[in-house]
């Protein structure tokens, strides 16, 4: 079983419910959902002007190969509305793949272990609460968050 730690982001709808769903559904479709983080309010991120997020991050298990599990996350995102009209535009939902393992990969459908997660604190703050000790390049979680502002994050109860 590889152990992946996975990134989802909403700002259109029902932000949580989308979170909550996907994260259903990447659990019936091979990627056993192990542990999750809260939902955090963030700021909009990108040159689109747009709603607030809802961010989370999940840690899962799966005998789903890299590829595979990136078309479960995109057949997931498009079964709960995802349309991609606009590159960091408003979506319903965004699955991310952040690590599979400790592979590293490069194709052109697929980076691992994520290329951006390391500079993005709504990426780092929910998955520093489920895997403080995971390593992005080497580092740690907690130390990337500490060199990133987390200002305009707020954890949602």
């Amino acid at each position: 079983m590889a152990k992946v730690a996975l990134s989802l982001g909403s700002n259109l709808g029902d932000k949580r419910g989308n979170i909550a769903r996907a994260l259903s559904a990447l659990d019936r479709g091979g990627a056993r959902i192990v542990a999750r983080s809260a939902d955090f309010r963030t700021e909009p991120w990108g040159p689109v002007a747009q709603d607030w997020f809802v961010n989370a991050c999940a840690l899962a298990e799966t005998d789903l190969s890299p590829e595979d599990l990136l078309a479960l996350c995109l057949r997931v995102e498009q079964e709960l509305g995802r349309v991609r009209e606009t590159k960091w535009g408003p979506r319903a939902i965004d699955i991310d793949i952040l690590t599979y393992d400790d592979l590293e990969i490069g194709t052109p459908a697929l980076t691992l272990p994520h290329p951006f997660a390391a500079e993005r604190a709504f990426v780092l703050v929910p998955l520093a609460e489920v895997a403080p000790e995971l390593r992005l390049g080497g580092r740690r979680i907690v130390e990337l968050l500490a060199t990133l502002s987390s200002g305009g994050i707020t954890k949602l109860t």
